[in-house]
């Protein structure tokens, strides 16, 4: 099976860090985010990876060598040029899936979320998208029914709204965790550009089924920020990751 691991983003809420390493070579405890990230797919049967590049690409293909040499099968989907965030840089890397459904997963997530629990959810309910989704406290959240269809997103900060079916039932906040599958049916209602997943799945819930996976149980960590990663290299120690 096929998998899209995120890994070119900033990292600006990293700070310093990733002044001179991209965010996803991050050590947690003598290994580096991408290789923890890249085992955890690949010991769940997406053995088939594409990595997107964009800040220290030097960096980030030296790794990907390493990796190499150690068995994985890694594509590269260049963005040194630009960076098309998640919606963008899933379109440019379009060519490299087939017709099955694939993973996506954001290099910095950490969860013991069961990956292809998910993977037979998306597939059984024929959805177009299916999200990883936990309750948990934040400012921007996503708005579902009770079957757990995306219907909506909120800003709790600003205020900001977006329903994209109106419904009589009451909707409930969930956080995303940056993970989902996805059919490939997408790329036809996609297009080239620099835009999120999360804007995407919005526009497209309006007509077509995009589906979450909720996963309260387990843990999950974002690795976005210095005080998170501290979290994540307490939690693991120097135990194996996933």
């Amino acid at each position: 099976m096929k998998a899209m691991i995120f890994a070119a983003g900033l990292g600006t809420r990293l700070g310093e860090m990733t002044r001179t390493i991209p965010k996803a070579l991050a050590d947690i405890n003598g290994r580096t985010m991408l290789e923890l990230t890249a085992e955890r797919v690949v010991r769940a049967g997406f053995d088939d990876l594409i990595v997107n590049i964009h800040h220290h690409p030097e960096q980030m293909l030296e790794e990907i060598e390493k990796l190499r040499q150690q068995g994985y099968r890694i594509t590269v989907s260049d963005e040194s040029d630009e960076l098309l965030d998640t919606a963008g840089g899933l379109y440019r890397a379009r060519s490299f899936f087939g017709s099955e459904p694939f993973l996506a997963h954001n290099v910095d997530e950490f969860t013991d979320l069961d990956l292809n629990g998910m993977y037979r959810q998306h597939v059984e309910s024929e959805a177009l998208a299916t999200l990883a989704v936990r309750h948990r406290p934040g400012n921007r959240q996503l708005l579902v029914d009770a079957a757990g269809r995306l219907r909506g997103w909120r800003n709790n900060a600003t205020k900001e709204e977006i329903i994209t079916v109106e419904s009589s039932r009451q909707l409930e906040e969930v956080g995303f965790s940056g993970i989902q599958v996805l059919s490939p049916e997408i790329f036809d209602l996609m297009q080239e550009g620099i835009y999120s997943l999360t804007s995407l799945y919005l526009m497209l819930a309006r007509k077509h089924p995009i589906m979450t996976c909720l996963h309260d149980y387990g843990y999950w960590f974002d690795g976005g920020t210095p005080e998170n990663l501290e979290k994540i290299r307490a939690h693991f120690g120097k135990q194996e990751v996933g």
